[in-house]
C-alpha cells in the first residue's frame, strides 16, 4: 500500500470514529452531548494555549477553570451570572499576569482571554442548540452547515473552482466552490427539513428556515475555516494537534463548528 493510499485510511478511519461520536452525542442529547462538549472546549483550549507554549502554565488554568466554571452555570441554567463570571475570568488573568510580570506577555495574556470566547464560549453553542424546542433537529445544521458545506465547496470547487477565494490563506479554494458550498448548504438544510417537517417544532416554516440557516451558516463556516488557517499562518504551524490521525487537532476538526453553532442558535429563534 502506497503512502498516499495509507494516509487516506488514515484520515477515513478517524473520520468514521468521529461521525459515531458525533452521531450519538447527537441523538442521545443531555448529559451525553454536554459532557462531550466540556471535553472538546478543555482540549480545544489546551490546543489553542500551546502554540504559545502556554498549556501548562498557571494563566492557562486560569482559561481551563473559567471553562468548567462556565459550563456549570449552562448545566444549571444560570445564564445571568454568565457576564459576570467572564468579567471575574479577565480580572483572574490579570492578576496572574501583573504578580508574575515579567513572566508573561501581553499577547498570552489577550489569547488566554479570546480563548475563552473563541473556543469554550463558542463550541457550548452545540449544547445549547441542542436544548432549544425542537432542538434535537436543529442541532444537525450545525453540521450541516460546516460539514456539508464544506464538502459541497469542495465537489465543486474542483469541477468548475477557477478565480481563488484567499489565496495566501488557502490558495485551493475558490469563489466558485465558496458559492457551491452556500447553495447546497442551503439545499441540504432545505432537503432536511423536508424528510422532518413533521418532526420540527418550534420553527414555522421549517423548509424555509433550515435553508436559510444552511446558506447563512455555510458563509460564517467559511470565514471561521479561513480565520483559523489565518491564526495557524501566523504561528507557522500546520495543525493544532495530533489526536485525531489525519485531521490533526480538534481546532483542525471543528474551527468551522465553533462560527456556525452560535448562528444556528439564534437563527433558530429568530425564524
Amino acid at each position: 500500500m502506497s503512502q498516499k493510499d495509507n494516509s487516506f485510511w488514515i484520515r477515513f478511519r478517524s473520520s468514521c470514529i468521529l461521525m459515531i461520536i458525533a452521531v450519538t452525542a447527537l441523538v442521545l442529547g443531555g448529559y451525553v452531548l454536554y459532557g462531550i462538549t466540556l471535553v472538546i472546549s478543555l482540549i480545544g483550549l489546551m490546543e489553542l494555549y500551546r502554540i504559545l507554549d502556554m498549556h501548562k502554565k498557571p494563566i492557562a488554568y486560569v482559561g481551563y477553570i473559567s471553562c468548567i466554571i462556565y459550563y456549570l452555570l449552562l448545566l444549571f441554567s444560570r445564564e445571568d451570572l454568565i457576564f459576570p463570571m467572564v468579567i471575574g475570568s479577565l480580572l483572574c488573568i490579570m492578576i496572574v499576569y501583573v504578580f508574575s510580570f515579567p513572566k508573561y506577555e501581553s499577547y498570552q495574556v489577550t489569547l488566554t482571554f479570546f480563548g475563552l470566547f473563541y473556543v469554550a464560549i463558542m463550541l457550548s453553542f452545540i449544547y445549547r442548540v441542542r436544548i432549544l424546542e425542537g432542538g434535537q433537529y436543529l442541532v444537525w445544521m450545525t453540521f450541516i452547515g460546516a460539514w456539508g458545506s464544506d464538502t459541497c465547496a469542495y465537489l465543486v470547487g474542483r469541477k468548475i473552482g477557477k478565480r481563488k477565494l484567499a489565496p495566501v490563506l488557502s490558495p485551493h479554494k475558490s469563489i466558485e466552490g465558496s458559492i457551491g458550498g452556500i447553495l447546497g448548504a442551503a439545499f441540504l438544510g432545505f432537503l432536511f427539513a423536508t424528510v422532518f417537517k413533521n418532526n420540527i417544532s418550534g420553527v414555522t416554516y421549517p423548509q424555509l428556515a433550515f435553508a436559510i440557516i444552511g446558506g447563512c451558516s455555510s458563509i460564517i463556516s467559511q470565514i471561521g475555516d479561513l480565520a483559523a488557517s489565518a491564526i495557524k499562518r501566523n504561528n507557522d504551524i500546520k495543525d493544532y494537534g495530533k489526536l485525531i490521525p489525519g485531521h490533526g487537532g480538534i481546532l483542525d476538526r471543528f474551527d468551522s463548528i465553533i462560527f456556525t453553532a452560535p448562528i444556528v442558535f439564534y437563527l433558530a429563534q429568530i425564524l
